[in-house]
């Protein structure tokens, strides 16, 4: 048996997934992206990105299909938040912030460049640039800072980027205002 969920996040790449996975891109409707808390775990409070209902708004991301033995591995991952089921398609599980964790993040909860990184390229390589464009404007809290720890990936799925990846996230970055401060500026203050 399997189960399937929408991916939104750092589950559209798929360097994050496990191998042998079926992911299929998908458009989902009511629905925002927004950085929210998550409780601190291995590398300290941090934000994520989860969902929020919108009508009338859409996002896109993957449909990833999971054997059943795989759902311990998916809920460790996606700690902190609530499966619910998609209202046109109830087959398909999304997760969004736990009610404790669903608001925006701080100082003490930033958004890893690391995490980002993996996001945005997922959007890039799945989606095109006009993909992860639409994943800029369609995700909401670009006001949390942003720790690069690019250096030091504190994300436990980092990935690689290319020179052009990484140049084309960092001008979608400021044109949204959002400057990563260094990881150990961060830790400093």
């Amino acid at each position: 048996m399997t189960f399937r969920v929408f991916g939104y996040g750092s589950l559209v790449n798929r360097g994050t997934l496990p191998p042998h996975v079926h992911a299929e891109r998908r458009t989902v409707r009511g629905w925002r992206r927004a950085w929210r808390k998550r409780s601190p775990g291995l590398v300290g409070g941090v934000s994520s990105l989860s969902v929020m209902e919108a009508p009338g708004a859409e996002i896109d991301g993957l449909v990833v299909t999971f054997e059943d033995g795989m759902m311990p591995t998916i809920a460790a991952r996606e700690h902190d938040y609530d499966p619910l089921r998609l209202a046109d398609d109830p087959d398909i599980i999304i997760f969004r912030a736990c009610a404790e964790m669903d608001r925006y993040g701080d100082a003490d909860f930033p958004v890893l460049l690391s995490y980002l990184d993996a996001t945005a390229q997922g959007f890039l390589r799945e989606f095109g640039d006009e993909g992860l464009q639409r994943f800029m404007a369609t995700t909401d809290g670009w006001h949390v800072p942003i720790v690069d720890d690019r250096a030091d990936p504190r994300y436990a799925r980092a990935q690689k980027l290319s020179s052009a990846e990484e140049m084309r996230i960092n001008e979608l970055l400021a044109s949204v205002d959002a400057t990563p401060v260094r990881a150990q500026e961060k830790r400093s203050a």
